[in-house]
């Protein structure tokens, strides 16, 4: 697959934003990973797409490795205040949907790629883990987070903003490829 032609089809998806991710400046930093281990979420060890179920750092790393190309993807939205958890979810799904179409278009075309979301996989009601392997390895995908990327400094590193003003959120999903 060629940059322009994931770029283009990340644009008929509907982000905000699209650009390209340079796969050297992906860093794999065990404090994120250490933030999913408190479990704050309450995911934690529930599923294949979420540590420990996605691998050690260094077998996350092996991964990202494994690719040559990157696209970021940012979903910005306005919000009320900064209570409004109604527009946060409206966001977020505005994102988690671009972010499927996108996936879904690229799985169509047979890329080999990585995508990595803002939030765990969730193609399953009930994930196998971990008594049975994932029923779609092929498509599902961890958070950013899981693999300890701190995602605000990666938007720098690739020349994006993460935080574009008061009353705004930012969702960002990438997707590495060849």
């Amino acid at each position: 697959m060629e940059l322009t032609e994931v770029l283009d089809l990340a644009d008929k998806s509907g982000f905000s934003r699209a650009a390209e991710l340079k796969v050297s400046t992906i860093d794999l930093n065990p404090q994120v990973r250490q933030m999913c281990a408190d479990n704050k979420c309450k995911i934690y060890d529930t599923n294949w797409a979420c540590p420990p179920g996605c691998g050690t750092l260094d077998e996350c790393g092996k991964k990202v490795n494994n690719y040559q190309y990157g696209v970021i993807l940012q979903t910005t939205g306005e919000l009320e205040d900064s209570f409004d958890f109604e527009g946060m979810e409206e966001i977020k799904e505005k994102h988690n949907v671009s972010f499927d179409q996108l996936v879904n278009a690229l799985f169509d075309k047979k890329a080999d790629m990585l995508p990595l979301g803002d939030g765990c996989c969730s193609l399953c009601k009930k994930c196998t883990y971990p008594d049975e392997a994932c029923r779609f390895p092929e498509k599902a995908f961890s958070s950013m987070e899981a693999f300890g990327i701190l995602v605000s400094d990666l938007c720098k590193l690739n020349n994006l903003e993460y935080y574009y003003g008061p009353n705004t959120l930012t969702y960002v999903g990438c997707i590495l490829f060849n």
